[in-house]
């Protein structure tokens, strides 16, 4: 699931003042129920909640969760984006909205409650790669670093007890990735984040480096007035069952999973290759977005993975050209040059797209395209073999979150034996989709979003419903 493009966010930046205004006047909400909707507010921020690829709206950690506990309460839910963590709080303080989502916790406050973490990450002091090490608390004394308006970090640096102390320069209106950004271009010297932010930036930012942790590890929680007890005690419960029965595990995957799987050089070269390579090969993407309804950038991140985007690729065991296609699968797909681009990336997209009609149902949106792109590189039959093996494995088959574990063991002999498809090296197309996620995320942040000039009729293969395809049969 990609994250926002880096202008995504400014129309909701724009509208956010007006909302809180309108909302401003409101009295106390009610409690949730069949006349009062469930209001959730946000932060701005794009880490916990993206832009979906298609007609689907907002996705993302913080609505996929609120979503099913809006749902366990047989409510509607509704959402308002806050401008920045102060604004979100107030309006928590005065039942504007029921809850805040996905938080950095302030321990201490007696008007909040809290429940407990979705998940914790280390504060950080982030820097330039190129720009002089400060590496030590003392070299912080009297420099600017730049947070966001009422977050955590702010106390963490005052903690240091740095003598002259840090000047601590808010930045309003920017969200943590726009504002570590500024670090990146040398807008700004140090920027005050955490592990979790740091590593989605560094992603789009490879000169991103760490200058320092700050004391204490970093809640994010729902936040609740503290005399919402009711509605508190049943998100508590929600939580705890969720983290429990692998709910937050699998939302939290399908998100932030596959973050650190590049190093610096993997997304340096990359980029370098995005700015000299992609041009030529733009408009056949996109023309095979439109044969697919697979997103443009998605099967540029495969022909990356698989090519470099090198048109005259071919390995040693036979496969060749932009999407690295087998003879007998070119063949079917009436390929009569591998190494022509268009035809390779025209049929390496209609191949991933009968991957993903030929999963069960039950495996559904995003994992059913993590699933055809591990059967991309291993092949149908090695997929369903470890699926087979997955339950006594106490994994859940129709999950990536539990199938990136299992697919590893089909070159241990103890499993392959057993299964007809034979020793595959499964490992290998777990770091496949986790890297293509993260070349999709990095396009999607550059690159915008294709609109074909006559949409087709059919189902978007992004929203799991996808048209009906039949691979072609061999030839005699």
């Amino acid at each position: 699931m990609p994250f926002l493009q880096r202008t995504a966010f400014s129309p909701l930046i724009a509208l956010i003042l007006a909302l809180f205004t309108l909302l401003s006047g409101c009295s106390r909400l009610d409690p949730p129920g069949s006349q009062q909707p469930l209001i959730i507010g946000l932060p701005a921020d794009q880490l916990f909640q993206q832009i979906a690829p298609t007609s689907e709206g907002m996705s993302g950690f913080s609505r996929d969760l609120t979503k099913l506990f809006a749902q366990s309460l047989d409510v509607e839910v509704r959402y308002v984006i806050a401008a920045d963590y102060p604004t979100l709080i107030a309006m928590v303080r005065e039942r504007k909205v029921h809850f805040a989502a996905t938080v950095p916790a302030r321990y201490g406050d007696p008007t909040l409650r809290y429940t407990s973490p979705l998940r914790e990450t280390q504060q950080l002091i982030v820097q330039r790669g190129d720009t002089l090490s400060a590496n030590t608390p003392e070299k912080l004394a009297g420099r600017e670093i730049a947070v966001i308006p009422g977050a955590p970090q702010e106390r963490a640096i005052r903690a240091l007890n740095i003598s002259p102390p840090p000047i601590i320069v808010p930045r309003p209106r920017v969200d943590e990735l726009e504002m570590l950004e500024g670090v990146a271009r040398g807008r700004l010297d140090f920027a005050a984040t955490d592990e979790l932010h740091f590593a989605v930036a560094s992603n789009y930012h490879p000169d991103l480096e760490i200058s320092q942790e700050l004391p204490g590890k970093l809640a994010y929680v729902w936040a609740f007035e503290a005399e919402n007890a009711a509605l508190l005690d049943q998100a508590s419960r929600f939580i705890a069952t969720a983290l429990q029965d692998g709910t937050v595990r699998r939302i939290d995957d399908r998100y932030f999973g596959h973050i650190r799987r590049l190093d610096t050089r993997d997304i340096q070269a990359f980029l370098e290759n995005m700015r000299s390579r992609l041009g030529a090969f733009r408009h056949a993407f996109q023309e095979a977005q439109e044969i697919t309804d697979i997103d443009w950038r998605l099967l540029a991140a495969l022909a990356y993975q698989e090519s470099k985007w090198d048109s005259n690729a071919t390995s040693s065991t036979g496969v060749r050209g932009m999407m690295m296609l087998t003879e007998d699968t070119a063949d079917r797909l009436n390929v009569s040059n591998r190494l022509d681009a268009g035809q390779s990336i025209r049929a390496g997209a209609k191949y991933l797209a009968f991957l993903m009609d030929d999963l069960p149902n039950g495996i559904k949106h995003p994992d059913r395209l993590w699933f055809a792109l591990a059967a991309y590189n291993l092949g149908m039959g090695h997929l369903k073999g470890a699926r087979s093996f997955a339950a006594g494995l106490k994994r859940d088959p129709d999950q990536w979150v539990d199938m990136k574990e299992v697919l590893p063991l089909m070159a241990r002999p103890e499993y392959y034996s057993r299964l007809k498809s034979g020793r595959a090296r499964g490992g290998e197309a777990v770091i496949l989709v986790e890297n293509i996620r993260n070349y999709y995320d990095v396009l999607s942040r550059f690159e915008p979003i294709y609109t074909p000039p006559s949409l087709s009729a059919g189902k978007s293969l992004k929203t799991g419903k996808p048209k009906q395809r039949t691979l072609p049969a061999r030839r005699a």
